[in-house]
């Protein structure tokens, strides 16, 4: 039963294939998970490249981990065995550092991340510290429940930790697998939402998932309508942007708030000092926002756009989220054995 089953890399861009270890004995503070579903997420696809230069080999992906607790050591918390839990990017923080005495437990440290420097979830089983094995309470769907503990809490957090109003106006930047998931947050948020996107043919997909306008940021007609518009402005890109149209669009004291890894913010101070304006970033949130997030979703019905594959086809999921055509999140069934 120690062994575990799983899907690694062994290089760079390598094929993933089987590959079993055995993770140890179980931590006192920790739970084991035997993973049911687990979806694939951008960052999944820079670790298992390298792209940012700190990925260990052989690598095994998977971060967004739905699944029920099968072991519980002696001095976890919370958690019990049989309970069907959600694992995201964070498996572990100290508990007694200033972060996360002050609830900032995902900026703990010595934070553990799940898939740097430790095997994850495209696996049979996956290991993560009590704290962040986040119970899924009624009307969570757990084939579709695994993007919420990345994606999902990433462009949440924002809306809990600068305290966005349902009056505010509130800009999304990016239709993908990010932002599909934060127009529908913000609009049952109460917040008035444009979409902004570069291609019309997303307009109306925008509108349903909770857009009240879409703004196409190559008209300079429909930037001129908007201008000194938003409070929050939510980009979720992972491109380089034009900053002084986005700057142009914010009101007096907005915010430009990233969560895509954008290579380069490039803008001038005068835009910034003369509108009291900001420009800002968060990474996923704690655990105690993952669980409202949890809450706020399961009560308004808020779900991630899936496509499902089996674990087994694991490279050929990640082709198809390359090669751009995942609409908008994929999900794999595990069927390791």
């Amino acid at each position: 039963m120690s062994e575990i089953h799983a899907l690694a890399a062994r290089e760079a861009s390598g094929k993933l294939t089987p590959f079993s270890f055995d993770p140890g004995p179980l931590g006192d503070e920790q739970v084991e998970i035997e993973v049911q579903y687990c979806g694939i997420c951008h960052s999944d696809q820079s670790m298992w490249t390298n792209e940012w230069h700190m990925t260990q080999y052989p690598f095994v992906p998977g971060h967004e981990a739905i699944g029920n607790i099968t072991q519980v050591g002696p001095n976890a918390k919370l958690v019990k065995v049989g309970q069907t839990v959600g694992l995201g990017w964070n498996s572990g923080s100290c508990l007694h550092c200033r972060s996360c005495l002050n609830g900032d437990h995902n900026m703990c440290y010595s934070l553990q991340q799940t898939i740097i420097g430790r095997h994850g979830a495209f696996a049979t089983r996956v290991r993560c510290h009590w704290v962040w094995a986040t119970p899924l309470p009624e009307g969570i769907d757990t084939a579709k429940a695994g993007p919420l503990f990345c994606g999902g809490i990433t462009v949440f957090n924002p809306l809990v930790q600068y305290e966005v109003k349902p009056t505010d106006r509130v800009a999304v930047v990016g239709i993908g697998g990010l932002g599909h998931m934060a127009l529908q947050f913000l609009n049952k948020w109460g917040c008035n939402v444009t979409a902004f996107t570069t291609s019309d043919n997303k307009a109306a997909e925008a509108k349903s998932l909770g857009a009240h306008a879409v703004v196409n940021t190559r008209s300079e007609g429909d930037l001129k309508k908007v201008a000194r518009s938003f409070n929050l402005i939510l980009s979720t890109v992972t491109a380089n942007l034009d900053m002084n149209l986005y700057l142009n669009a914010m009101g007096p004291r907005g915010r430009f708030h990233t969560v895509g890894v954008i290579p380069e913010i490039k803008t001038g101070a005068f835009a910034l000092i003369a509108g009291q304006r900001e420009i800002s970033g968060s990474p996923s949130g704690s655990p105690i926002n993952v669980m409202k997030m949890l809450d706020f979703a399961a009560r308004h019905g808020i779900a991630p756009i899936t496509e499902e594959f089996p674990m087994s086809q694991a490279n050929e999921a990640l082709a198809h989220m390359e090669a751009g055509k995942a609409r908008y999140r994929v999900v794999l069934k595990n069927d390791l054995k």
